[in-house]
């Protein structure tokens, strides 16, 4: 190991209207940072307070200066985690979001006499297959047992928590079993969607299904490190969040991770039936965003309905949520022996080496291995190409309405398989390319550009401006007359707000815009995404009531044992 419900239900706060604050975005330098650190999973002194600082390059340096230490560099959040005094103040550059803690909820219930999931059929695969060959999935949660089912299939293990490998709690060896499952010890009935996937153990919770934000973003960060060797991230988690995306570090941190080529597979939550109640990170527009369906233990697709624990959207920002919906409900996966959901939950039992479970985890780790299968049939494939792969391919049925909670409705991986076989790159695509490719050679010039805007020197900000070569203002340009009219109404009066003395408004919109959209389209390692909102309309008052309670949801990783 390596440091650095019977059925239960697991899972996971878009139409970018309400507010044009949607859209804005700010690039920050992100670098490692060679200073000492506070030993790791340590607990605050009294009187300070665990956080994540996130802003422009130099977090560490402003937290030291705050007279505080630093317990890890992130830049894949855009920033480091930290220990402060309770009295330290950063300025405004800095948004400080306060440690959180994740716990999963014990089950509880009794078992319900449900037919298993017959899940290959109503994905449409065939019984046998070995789909997902050469395709890695990082599994990120509370650990992965060594299993039959699994053997060969682990071929790295991180424990962040500091206890060890293995799975004390259960949750992650079940998600493994769907993705990769060899099926071995039930004949191949009970077979993953990608059985010839590799998986990677990336351990943030412990036997209790306890973790936080920082453990969590450490896992996150090594990912990011090693993202060429990382194809799918599976975060079947949910957090109740009511931090917008644009400002959440762990949204920003798997934005990251999908601008660097991982497909990043998140839940809607457990929170349904009611509207509104995607929970984070899959309020996130960017990820694939995955609710769980039930499919009443038929191969027909006819009486597939949204499982009534998956969370609706819209998101608390208007964004439609989930995606598209995939089986959920009754589902059998791989057991971890001695668990804490094994021993709490003994008659959800499936034999002597499977359990049965219900939520929108289970459907996230269903996508995470459809997605491995189809990047098997097309490497080519990025993660905006695979999204717009899974929501236009996917099936309608009575039950699984955009207005039931369905999305694009349901995951169908035959149809996937088929139209991935035929893909080709698109105009778009190839457009993208190159746009990348110029902002990662002019990476020093928009450097520069940040720099001065950010101290607010309009002349300096114009000369740097002019610095930028041809081709990376005129992708700025071009993003610019992208946005949302609302967006670009917004943005031009925040800027102009700041009254850049000689810039005009013409220059501030170009340059708001050269800022947020990079966010869609960089590729320079040393870049990551980050809201410029929370500096316009989410000041310290308004972050002080939103962390109000620094605990997540308890049902973190939405186990929950019996059916509602």
């Amino acid at each position: 190991m390596e440091h650095s419900d019977s059925t239960w239900k697991p899972g996971t706060v878009s139409s970018r209207r309400r507010g044009a604050l949607v859209a804005a975005a700010l690039i920050i330098t992100s670098t490692a940072v060679p200073l000492s650190v506070a030993p790791a999973g340590a607990q605050a002194a009294p009187g300070w307070r665990d956080v994540v600082v996130t802003g422009p390059s130099g977090a560490a340096d402003a937290v030291v200066a705050a007279g505080g230490e630093v317990i890890a560099s992130l830049p894949v959040a855009g920033g480091v985690a930290a220990r402060l005094p309770g009295d330290a103040r950063l300025d405004s550059r800095w948004f400080v979001a306060p440690q959180r803690e994740l716990r999963v909820a014990a089950a509880s219930g009794t078992t319900p006499a449900v037919t298993a999931a017959t899940l290959r059929d109503t994905l449409g695969l065939p019984d046998g297959g070995t789909g997902g060959a050469g395709v890695t999935v990082a599994v990120v949660d509370t650990g992965i047992a060594d299993v039959p089912d699994l053997a060969g299939r682990v071929t790295r293990r991180l424990d962040f928590t500091g206890t060890g490998d293995g799975d004390g709690y259960g949750h992650g060896t079940f998600m493994a079993g769907l993705i990769a499952g060899s099926g071995a010890a039930s004949g191949g009935a009970y077979r993953g969607v990608a059985p010839a996937a590799s998986l990677i153990d990336i351990k943030v919770a412990d036997a209790t299904g306890s973790t936080d934000l920082i453990t969590v973003l450490r896992g996150l960060q090594w990912v990011s490190e090693h993202s060429r060797q990382v194809d799918v991230l599976n975060l079947s988690l949910s957090s109740g969040s009511t931090l917008p995306y644009q400002v959440d570090p762990l949204n920003q941190a798997l934005r990251s991770l999908w601008y660097r080529g991982v497909t990043v597979v998140v839940p809607s939550g457990n929170d349904g039936p009611d509207a509104g109640t995607v929970t984070a990170p899959g309020n996130d527009p960017l990820l694939l965003t995955v609710g769980g369906l039930d499919d009443g233990g038929t191969a027909g697709r006819d009486d597939d309905v949204v499982g009534v624990w998956s969370g609706r959207g819209p998101t608390f920002q208007g964004d439609a949520k989930p995606d598209l919906v995939a089986p959920g409900g009754h589902v059998v996966s791989l057991r971890s022996p001695g668990s804490v959901v094994d021993t709490t939950a003994p008659q959800a039992r499936v034999g002597d080496q499977y359990f049965k479970g219900s939520g929108t985890s289970m459907a996230t780790a269903v996508a995470s291995g459809i997605v491995a299968v189809a990047l098997a049939e097309q490497p080519k494939l990025r993660p905006d190409s695979v999204k717009s792969l899974f929501t236009g391919t996917a099936y309608a049925a009575p039950g699984l309405t955009r207005a039931a909670g369905g999305g694009s409705g349901g995951l169908d991986a035959a149809r996937i398989l088929k139209e991935a076989s035929k893909w080709r790159s698109t105009g778009a695509e190839h457009a993208q390319t190159r746009d990348m490719a110029t902002l990662a050679r002019d990476a020093k010039q928009w450097a520069a550009f940040e720099t001065v805007l950010l101290k607010g020197d309009a002349a300096a900000a114009t000369a740097a401006w002019e610095k930028l070569s041809p081709a990376s203002r005129d992708w700025a340009a071009r993003s610019w007359a992208q946005l949302d009219p609302a967006a670009r109404s917004w943005a031009a009066r925040a800027w102009a707000a700041r009254s850049w003395a000689g810039a005009g408004e013409e220059w501030a919109a170009r340059s708001w815009a050269a800022r947020s959209w990079a966010t869609r389209t960089w590729a320079a390692d040393e870049w990551t995404a980050r809201a410029w909102a929370a500096r316009s309309w989410a000041g310290a008052d308004w972050a002080a009531r939103s962390w109000a309670s620094d605990r997540w949801s308890a049902r973190s990783w939405a186990w929950i044992h019996a059916d509602r």
